[in-house]
């Protein structure tokens, strides 16, 4: 479903994958590449969404954002399966695993890794390859170089099957 909200519509790039029951409601823009999956919820009616480059938002996870707190996602972002990403920026190949939330004017590094089921307080700020686990999450340990970017390039590839059938 694709639904413009105080006259803005949701825009994306070239070979996007969005899941049939996926929601996109508003201020959204994302690049190329992207696949957005099944029953994932992105709501951009507050402030704005933005989206990089081959960015993935797995099954049921829900993006949206605060006045003054827009979310941000920036190029080869995972989010896992029934994340919530809520008002914070994501950098570059990080990955917000599954069932994790990160909470508004958080800041994941680029290459970090929040674990499944985290909770990434408000205004926390996560290191460059940096792995936070826990509820709160605190720091556990430095990620291998290229650990977290590996789930955007699986999805990248899998996005292609979906497409290949439209």
């Amino acid at each position: 479903m694709i639904l413009e909200v105080k006259g803005k519509r949701p825009s994306w790039g070239r070979a996007c994958y969005i899941a049939g029951n996926a929601t996109l409601a508003g201020d959204i823009v994302m690049g190329d590449d992207c696949s957005v999956w099944f029953s994932a919820v992105l709501r951009a009616d507050v402030d704005a969404i933005r989206i990089g480059d081959r960015v993935n938002i797995q099954d049921g996870a829900c993006i949206h954002e605060s006045g003054g707190a827009p979310t941000i996602l920036e190029d080869d972002v995972s989010v896992g399966h029934l994340a919530n990403v809520h008002g914070c920026v994501v950098r570059r190949g990080a990955l917000v695993g599954m069932g994790a939330t990160v909470l508004d004017h958080a800041e994941v590094g680029e290459g970090a890794i929040v674990a499944a089921n985290a909770l990434v307080t408000q205004g926390t700020k996560i290191g460059p390859g940096e792995i936070w686990a826990g509820c709160p999450a605190r720091f556990v340990k430095k990620a291998k170089p290229g650990q977290a970017e590996e789930y955007a390039r699986h999805y990248v590839e899998a996005k292609a099957w979906y497409l290949a059938n439209e």
